[in-house]
């Protein structure tokens, strides 16, 4: 189990590094410069911009802006950004919490709409089954973006039950403005869920296991829970933490549809300005979720299956 814990550590760091070398290199890649964002379109003179450029670091290599940005993370310095000079971490905050309430609320969903849906087929063939099996077809097939421009036009502008745009105002409006964005991110996979949990249900249903217990007398919910959930569950929880840890990443899209102020929307801002140390920090804020959320998935597989523990030794 330790070994298991530093092994993945170990390559979340190194994975988090490769993200900020990747994201660093495509930043500076691009067209513009921080400098034509700086100054527009009628720059001071030279004096000035050397100043303004030596004072921002922008003077150096890049590979040394890099490397002087990393031993600052390392500190626990995200930096500064280069636009607002504003610090790095109290630039991203509030967006962060829009963006993780975001994916909390639709980790939700999920769990709830996959699993119910998919226990509830894998319990009743026939009609409900073949139901329940065309609509989590038809919800795999449907991308977040698309699914947020049907929610908006229905239950916002026709039915007005939802606001079509931002968050809203205290506890209650804030979750309201964020329930339309977390059904649009939650709806693919909790149709991935669904179709993965039906499927080992069944296969549990149908196995010795099972069938001796029901000859033993156990039935009804204790079946259901000591014999058909528990042996389930390692492969449901799996592709939970896989499609959960996938929503930091997704849902930029919805955040834009939804006009949500959170990583997404700066994250494209800090992109179009060159303002590395956000674009950067954001980065290694959807990793580092990314890769925290499978290590979590993979700690409860381990702690339902015995399996799993044998094998990470």
């Amino acid at each position: 189990m330790r070994r298991f814990l530093l092994r993945r550590l170990l390559g979340a760091v190194v994975t988090l590094l490769i993200a900020s070398i990747v994201v660093y290199l495509c930043v500076y890649l691009s067209p513009g410069s921080p400098e034509q964002v700086l100054f527009g379109s009628r720059p001071p003179s030279p004096e000035v911009q050397a100043q303004v450029r030596e004072y921002l670091g922008l003077d150096q290599s890049p590979v040394l802006r890099y490397l002087t940005w990393l031993g600052h993370v390392l500190s626990g310095d995200l930096g500064t950004s280069l636009i607002t000079q504003q610090p790095v971490s109290s630039r991203i905050a509030d967006p962060a919490l829009v963006t993780l309430s975001l994916v909390a609320y639709a980790a939700v969903l999920i769990v709830l709409l996959g699993v119910g849906s998919g226990l509830l087929a894998a319990l009743r063939p026939g009609p409900v089954d073949a139901g329940v099996t065309t609509l989590t077809s038809v919800a795999t097939a449907v991308p977040a973006f698309v699914a947020a421009g049907v929610l908006i036009s229905v239950f916002a502008v026709q039915l007005g039950w939802f606001p079509a745009y931002g968050q809203g105002d205290g506890v209650v409006g804030w979750w309201h403005g964020l329930t339309l964005p977390a059904v649009a991110l939650a709806i693919l996979a909790s149709g991935l869920v669904s179709r993965v949990t039906r499927a080992s249900a069944r296969q549990e249903l149908a196995s010795e296991h099972v069938e001796t217990a029901r000859m033993r007398g156990i039935s009804g919910g204790r079946l259901l829970r000591s014999h058909v959930l528990h042996n389930a569950a390692p492969s449901v929880v799996t592709v939970i933490g896989l499609q959960v840890a996938g929503l930091v990443a997704g849902a930029v899209v919805v955040e834009q549809a939804f006009g949500l102020n959170g990583l997404g929307g700066l994250l494209i801002s800090s992109v179009q300005q060159k303002d590395f140390p956000v674009v950067q920090a954001i980065a290694l804020v959807v990793v580092g979720a990314f890769v925290l959320l499978n290590l979590l998935a993979d700690l409860v597989v381990m702690a339902l299956d015995p399996r799993a523990r044998v094998v990470a030794r």
